[in-house]
C-alpha cells in the first residue's frame, strides 16, 4: 500500500464529508470535521473559530437547502482544493473554489472564492 496514497484518499474523504454536513444539515458532524481554530476567509466575511462558523451555517446561512457540487478535487499533501458549484434544485447559483489546510485529520483553514 502505497503511503501517499492514503494521504491522497484520507484528505479527499475529509473534505468531501465536510460538503456533506453541509448539504445534509448534519451540524454535528460539521463540528467534528472542523479543528477547534478552524478559521474561514470568503469573499463577504471571515470566521476566526469552529463554534461561529457552525453556528452561522446552522442559523444564518442565506441558502441553507443547496448541494455542492465538486467538479475537481487536487490533494497535496495537507492541502486539498476543490473547484465547484452550489446548486438549489439543479440550478447553479454560484461556481466556488475552495482551499483547504488539514491539521491532524481535521480542517483547520479553508479560503473560498466565488463567482
Amino acid at each position: 500500500m502505497d503511503p501517499e496514497s492514503d494521504v491522497t484518499d484520507d484528505g479527499r474523504a475529509l473534505v468531501r464529508r465536510y460538503y456533506d454536513a453541509l448539504d445534509e444539515h448534519d451540524y454535528g458532524a460539521l463540528e467534528d470535521l472542523l479543528s477547534p481554530a478552524f478559521s474561514q476567509r470568503r469573499p463577504d466575511r471571515t470566521f476566526e473559530d469552529r463554534e461561529t462558523f457552525v453556528a452561522f451555517m446552522r442559523e444564518k446561512r442565506p441558502n441553507p437547502d443547496t448541494s455542492h457540487d465538486l467538479a475537481s478535487v487536487i490533494v497535496g499533501d495537507d492541502r486539498v482544493a476543490v473547484r465547484g458549484r452550489v446548486t438549489d434544485d439543479g440550478t447553479t447559483l454560484f461556481e466556488f473554489a475552495d482551499f483547504f489546510e488539514l491539521e491532524d485529520g481535521q480542517i483547520g483553514r479553508l479560503e473560498t472564492y466565488s463567482r
